[in-house]
């Protein structure tokens, strides 16, 4: 998120850029997924950085950044990390990146943008939520019990397993029982 610069982020970049140290700061960016409820949190970024954040093709603009890694601001490392992870293949950011020890919560902070969450899907690829109502795509022997659950059992109010991606739970015959998500589709 974007906004104006406060008189303290001024103060503390003095009025400069926070990545390329050259031109003069004129937005306050927040480093995701952080707020910029607190200054610890956002970077002073000049009308040339700003858009070079989202231009795969700035990959010079960028080495530049072999000062700014140094910067004390834990949101100007994490930043500046991001952006040179995006550029890890190349040698120079590589040895940027290789020059500094930051402290792990920034590395955390820099390469969350980067994950991706791990999503439920059923049979046809739609994203499965807590709650959901599912229909099995097939019999399935239900092991521990004596019953097989039909092709067309609805499931309702599943949940999802939380380590397994592969896996919901839900209540058929008032048991509960761990189903596979390639075996059911939403309904």
């Amino acid at each position: 998120m974007n906004m104006r610069i406060t008189q303290q982020l001024r103060e503390r970049c003095n009025d400069l850029c926070e990545l390329c140290n050259e031109e003069q700061a004129s937005v306050a960016y927040a480093v995701s997924p952080k707020t910029n409820e607190e200054i610890e949190n956002v970077v002073a970024l000049c009308n040339t950085c700003l858009p070079s954040l989202v231009d795969p093709e700035a990959a010079n603009r960028w080495r530049c950044l072999a000062g700014s890694i140094w910067n004390p601001e834990p949101g100007v490392q994490a930043l500046t990390y991001r952006i040179l992870y995006a550029y890890k293949d190349q040698e120079w950011a590589s040895e940027i990146m290789s020059s500094v020890e930051l402290d792990e919560s920034v590395v955390n902070w820099a390469l969350s943008a980067y994950e991706v969450k791990a999503v439920h899907k059923d049979s046809n690829g739609n994203a499965l939520e807590n709650g959901d109502t599912v229909v099995l795509t097939q019999g399935l022997n239900v092991k521990g019990t004596s019953f097989t659950a039909a092709k067309g059992t609805i499931v309702r109010k599943i949940r999802l397993v939380p380590d397994n991606v592969e896996q919901i739970e839900g209540k058929i015959n008032d048991q509960t029982i761990v189903i596979l998500t390639k075996y059911v589709r939403k309904s």
